[in-house]
């Protein structure tokens, strides 16, 4: 959303790419998945009044819009990518077939996978740890507006204390709100890592990703 209050923010969009780009010609395989909530929030929609399901599926139509917007800039930036969708939509993105994306991935091209998980009551964060795990991924990185894991709000709570190193036990027991419960019991159970950055500070994906910045590991 960048400053907006709802929707794309396209130089936002673009910063984002950037960032993807950087990562991306240290020949590193990335796979993407994109909330939608700067579009439309199931949550919010359900506790509205909107029935649950309906809400989630028109919350899962608004991560295709925004992976169409990054898929977009990414080949503006001559980045080959394919948006690749839990929900059937020939005419704009390819169905999720995992061998089909492992052989985008093997010809260097980013794979967004939109529609989270293709069914209602699971998050994007879930969606984000399946499609990891499927696709053999060796880490998760979570892109935030904070710059790591703290045992409070750190917008709200000045005296909020900063966590480098925690357990998905301790995530889960302390409910840090890193992602939700069956993202993190689900990255456990494979003993995937996830890591905690904000996005909004130039080169901190790539710096990251090479060990160095600030940011916080669950693991």
């Amino acid at each position: 959303m960048g400053e907006q209050k709802l929707g794309l923010d396209p130089p936002t969009v673009k910063k984002i790419a950037q960032e993807i780009k950087k990562v991306h010609e240290k020949e590193i395989e990335v796979c993407l998945v994109i909330g939608g909530g700067n579009i439309y929030r199931g949550l919010q929609g359900s506790a509205q009044g909107m029935e649950r399901t309906t809400a989630d599926y028109m919350g899962m139509l608004a991560t295709v819009m925004n992976s169409l917007a990054m898929q977009s800039e990414l080949e503006k930036l001559d980045i080959y990518t394919r948006v690749i969708s839990a929900i059937p939509m020939d005419q704009i993105c390819e169905p999720y077939i995992r061998r089909r994306a492992v052989r985008h991935l093997e010809k260097d091209r980013v794979c967004i996978f939109a529609a989270g998980t293709g069914n209602p009551y699971f998050t994007t964060d879930t969606a984000a740890t399946l499609r990891a795990t499927e696709m053999k991924c060796e880490v998760i990185f979570k892109a935030t507006k904070v710059d790591g894991i703290y045992d409070k709000d750190p917008v709200k709570n000045k005296d909020a204390r900063f966590l480098r190193n925690i357990s998905y036990q301790q995530a889960l027991a302390d409910n840090l709100e890193v992602m939700d419960a069956s993202a993190i019991a689900l990255a456990r159970d494979n003993q995937l890592p996830i890591v905690v950055f904000s996005l909004f500070e130039t080169n901190s994906f790539l710096s990251i990703v090479e060990g160095k910045g600030k940011f916080s590991l669950v693991s």
